[in-house]
């Protein structure tokens, strides 16, 4: 077995001999700054809230429209940007993203009415959209295909990373130094990664094979619909979707906004508390998502179980602290936190299954897919939370069970989709080894 791994080792040139290596890596890192820094400026507002109502002069209702509008801007960009990705390549999608979210942070420092605020979001999701597919892409022309769950929980482990940085580190300084100074001073960090991104990221490794052309075809006026249609034929993208959708809502529900009113409101803790745990809910998606990473990378044939039971327990601890009769202890409420750190590990299995059903031309269009649906079911939940409260007085049991509907829906289609997307993976498989074995080497 190491004699035979030596060989292909030995056999390996070119771009493909670059894969992995340190260059690798340093390119990706280059791109997982920048969705760092997305991130970062996405959950910005979750720690002034209170300073935006007040700078502003607006109540809860029109507060919660900064996180709507943006998560309807960046669900609505998703397929556009997996096509660009896959059409211009990712250094320059990338580019044109840290602009538009560095343009908006520092818009929304300086906006002193709602109206422009409002606007400075919209441009920060824009540009926030194109970074996470443009970083997925980048991964997978500069790491071998065994290490696509890993590319894809890392990504996600330092964009979380940026979420923490934005509670412990971003919060401080607000209170210091006050709003211009914190978001205006916030928005070099994105100056400086488009500095790295202008002269360091590469699209792959060099060389005439590395980064496939679009056919001539490409370039005619059905190249959209061919993309997304191609796609969306494969069960593994569909199924993906459905995974994403599944999975993810919950837990970004919980962090966006109505954690926080959950907590201190609905369960009678402290906004310190409320703030401690809201932090449990980070540092356990970057422990879970290591944990996810290495499984799947060594054992393919766990990303439906682990899937299904991220959903599982999600709506477990869910139902816990919901009906739990008056207060829950904190125990309860800090074993709730932790499994909804669970959410966004789960949420990237999607993504694992989108990947091997779809060609490398495509795999931004698929990836922009998958990456609708957990951002639609977020949205939906934001609204129905929100209209289900002021409906019934501000009682959360029956606003917070509007995740349940959504954990349903999105479970009958993953059972659904399950079988046949595996079997079409196995086809594939069948198909590539036996390619193999009659191209002469």
């Amino acid at each position: 077995m190491s004699r035979r791994k030596g060989r292909d080792a030995a056999r390996r040139t070119g771009p493909e001999a670059l894969l992995g290596g340190p260059r690798a890596v340093f390119v990706w890192g280059i791109g997982v700054a920048v969705y760092f820094t997305a991130i970062t400026y996405r959950t910005s507002l979750g720690v002034a809230g209170i300073d935006a109502a007040d700078r502003f002069g607006i109540n809860a209702s029109a507060l919660s429209t900064f996180s709507i509008l943006q998560l309807l801007v960046y669900a609505g960009m998703q397929i556009p940007v997996g096509l660009l990705v896959d059409r211009w390549g990712t250094r320059k999608v990338l580019t044109l993203g840290v602009v538009l979210f560095t343009t908006g942070q520092f818009a929304f420092a300086l906006s002193g009415s709602y109206a422009v605020a409002l606007l400075a979001r919209a441009l920060l999701g824009c540009g926030d959209a194109m970074t996470f597919i443009s970083v997925l892409r980048l991964g997978s022309r500069w790491f071998p295909p065994r290490y696509g769950p890993l590319i894809a929980q890392g990504a996600a482990l330092f964009g979380m990373a940026g979420n923490l940085v934005t509670t412990l580190v971003l919060s401080r300084v607000l209170a210091s130094f006050g709003w211009t100074p914190t978001f205006a001073g916030s928005s070099l960090l994105g100056v400086v990664v488009l500095v790295l991104v202008l002269l360091f990221l590469k699209d792959g490794p060099e060389g005439p094979e590395a980064e496939p052309r679009p056919e001539p075809a490409a370039r005619a006026g059905g190249y959209v619909r061919r993309q997304i249609a191609a796609a969306w034929r494969e069960p593994g993208t569909r199924l993906g979707l459905w995974v994403h959708f599944t999975t993810q809502f919950p837990g970004m529900v919980f962090l966006l906004l109505w954690g926080l009113p959950f907590l201190v409101e609905a369960q009678g803790r402290s906004r310190a508390e409320a703030g401690t745990l809201l932090t449990v809910v980070v540092l356990s998606n970057m422990v879970i998502g290591l944990v996810y990473g290495q499984v799947i990378a060594r054992h393919g044939g766990a990303r439906g179980p682990l899937a299904l039971g991220t959903v599982a327990a999600t709506a477990a601890v869910w139902a816990m602290a919901v009906l739990w009769p008056g207060h829950a202890p904190m125990w309860a409420l800090v074993v709730m936190c932790v499994v909804l750190g669970s959410c966004g590990p789960g949420s990237m299995i999607g993504f694992d299954f989108a990947r091997p059903a779809n060609p490398p031309e495509r795999q931004g269009t698929a990836s922009g897919i998958v990456n609708v649906g957990g951002f639609t079911a977020s949205i939906t939940t934001l609204l129905a939370v929100g209209v289900l409260l002021d409906a019934t007085g501000g009682d959360y049991r029956i606003a917070f069970a509007s995740v349940f509907v959504l954990q349903a829906v999105g479970t009958v289609q993953i059972l659904r989709l399950r079988g046949r997307a595996h079997r079409r993976e196995r086809e594939r498989v069948v198909a590539s080894r036996v390619e193999t074995v009659h191209v002469p080497v």
